[in-house]
């Protein structure tokens, strides 16, 4: 971003320092702080002139661009951390942005954390401040700086209302994007997170015991655990045509030979068809029951999915009937 010469103000264009004024708001996308001003000699009043001579906008208290019109994404950033201070760093919905592990919002607020003792508050919807008294641990000296990506997953579900969701949105950050299981879970335990500490560890055990899709996070949860069903085995290796093949669940360690497979694809290959028809060939001669459910039945009705799976139990032996969750209507 390049403020045009006409908006420089007159005392930086007298001291012969215009070229250390471009320098300053280009590594800063046309935004600029009033210390930064006042380090230039602009006084208040200059700058006020500046904003009624309509050549600057304001954007939250003491910061300002140095252009008019629509604030690009990188300038309201810049001006976020400007705001924050110098210690301000960009974390949750932001710092995963930047992170790639949620999709860009641009018209969304910035948001930053600072130290615990800084004096920053959010800004009408423009900036939002979080507060850390561990902010030298979760920093990570990127242009601009922001929280690790752990760091930053935990900040993302710790925001949300109840733990239910709390460990879905670690569960989907861990299961779609390249964040390390590793890292999140020695966070975790080094920064205990203030709320849903249970939730999130669950997440993390979820994708420790096989669960790799939110497909299969909801026939977990929305099926399985929901109407107490026996617990399955997550994916499970077996062999076909000398190739190692996974289903993904299995009720062997309940003594029931039922596998239920998840679809979550949106075309069939070949391939794929030709693995899947190999697969149901293989489990048919072990003489397996099989169920198969895809997200558009999971998510519409998993009552009925369950009713499904128990049907198949109890032909197999199982004794319990399903329980009702809160979702299932009258019996």
């Amino acid at each position: 971003m390049r403020t045009d010469r006409r908006a420089v103000p007159p005392r930086i264009v007298e001291d012969g320092r215009i070229d250390d004024w471009f320098r300053l708001v280009d590594v800063q996308a046309g935004m600029v702080h009033v210390n930064q001003l006042a380090e230039f000699g602009v006084t208040w009043a200059a700058t006020l002139a500046q904003v009624e001579g309509n050549r600057w906008n304001g954007f939250v208290r003491s910061v300002y661009a140095t252009f008019t019109g629509p604030l690009p994404r990188e300038s309201t950033i810049s001006g976020a951390l400007l705001y924050g201070g110098p210690a301000a760093i960009l974390s949750h919905r932001t710092a995963a942005e930047e992170w790639g592990l949620v999709p860009a919002e641009p018209g969304g607020p910035v948001h930053v954390t600072v130290p615990y003792t800084s004096s920053a508050t959010s800004q009408h919807g423009l900036v939002v401040v979080h507060r850390s008294r561990a902010h030298r641990h979760i920093v990570v000296a990127t242009v601009p700086p922001r929280t690790s990506s752990a760091d930053t997953a935990i900040d993302l579900a710790v925001e949300e209302d109840d733990a239910v969701a709390a460990r879905l949105v670690l569960f989907r950050l861990l299961t779609d994007s390249r964040l390390r299981l590793a890292d999140v879970e020695r966070r975790l335990v080094e920064r205990p997170p203030r709320r849903y500490r249970r939730a999130l560890l669950g997440a993390i055990a979820l994708v420790r015991d096989g669960v790799h899709s939110a497909l299969e996070e909801l026939y977990l949860t929305s099926v399985e655990e929901a109407h107490g069903l026996p617990a399955g085995e997550r994916q499970v290796p077996f062999s076909v045509d000398g190739q190692t093949l996974w289903e993904d669940v299995t009720y062997d360690r309940a003594g029931l030979p039922l596998t239920v497979r998840l679809d979550g694809r949106t075309h069939l290959r070949s391939n794929v068809a030709f693995r899947d028809r190999r697969r149901d060939n293989a489990a048919e001669l072990a003489g397996r029951a099989r169920l198969t459910f895809g997200w558009r039945d999971l998510s519409a009705d998993p009552c009925a999915a369950a009713e499904d799976v128990a049907r198949v139990m109890r032909r197999l032996g199982w004794y319990g009937p399903p329980a009702a969750c809160a979702a299932c209507g009258p019996p």
